[in-house]
């Protein structure tokens, strides 16, 4: 299993912008990038220079967002958005293109529920956008990931259930739509992480880790026992990515032990 570095997460500390992060990366020995929407919509050639420059790869992107100052988080459940996820999508697979990225997250949308829409109504919305994008996904040879987030950390969105997502993915029914499975909010939402991550790695496109509850590196003091966890996935037959998206306790090149001593490569 490769690592990969989520620098909207660690490298923060080399500065702010993507090269820079890049840079901090490749030097700590990663191959690989993940990254959230670029902060202050970054031109994806810029992405492209500074991942050029550093000698690195760009594996996932998460969608265009819209408004994100406004509460908007995605829009790919959302009934009456449909013209606003289109235009996500769009603008989202453009950038992929650009920058080589293979994997895109689109983030469901907010739970629409105080407006008198069902969960039922947004969970139909999504399997549609879903299945009318697979066209698009197709032509531009990149898998759709759907992430089930959990209500600590982001309260009000739409997908905070494995379940529901393994049924969205079951009823869209396509390769190119997978569950982006974050080990930090199965822990946050279920636990039983080892039965879990058997019953879910069939769905499963991209595997993310953090320590919970607070989020750290996987190393860190917490709730999971990261060293055995991995060690079960890999048994269950995963060989994918394991994207680094914590926010780590100390600076993030120290934060970073865990992976070569665990078994991972970069």
């Amino acid at each position: 299993m490769q690592a990969c570095a989520n620098i909207s997460w660690i490298f923060i500390e080399a500065g702010p912008t993507l090269a820079a992060r890049c840079l901090a990366a490749k030097k700590a020995g990663f191959s690989v990038v993940e990254s959230d929407w670029p902060q202050g919509n970054l031109p994806a050639e810029t992405y492209r220079a500074a991942l050029d420059e550093a000698g690195l790869q760009a594996i996932l992107l998460n969608c265009y967002q819209g408004d994100t100052s406004a509460g908007e988080c995605g829009f790919t459940a959302e009934p009456g958005h449909e013209d606003r996820y289109k235009e996500s999508l769009d603008i989202t697979l453009q950038y992929a293109r650009t920058i080589g990225a293979k994997k895109i997250h689109l983030l469901s949308g907010r739970d629409l529920s105080s407006q008198g829409v069902t969960k039922a109504e947004q969970e139909k919305t999504l399997i549609k956008n879903l299945q009318e994008s697979l066209p698009a996904l197709q032509q531009a040879n990149v898998i759709a990931l759907i992430e089930p987030i959990n209500s600590f950390s982001k309260p009000g969105y739409f997908l905070n259930n494995f379940e529901t997502a393994c049924r969205v993915i079951s009823s869209v029914g396509s390769p190119l739509v997978k569950m982006q499975l974050d080990l930090f909010h199965l822990q946050m939402t279920e636990g039983n992480l080892v039965n879990n991550i058997k019953k879910f790695l069939p769905f499963t496109g991209h595997v993310q880790v953090a320590q919970a509850p607070h989020r750290h590196e996987p190393s860190m003091a917490g709730e999971v026992n990261y060293k055995y966890v991995l060690e079960q996935l890999y048994i269950a037959g995963y060989r994918g990515h394991i994207g680094c998206e914590y926010k780590p306790s100390v600076t993030s090149e120290s934060s970073l032990g865990w992976i070569k001593e665990w078994g991972l490569h970069f």
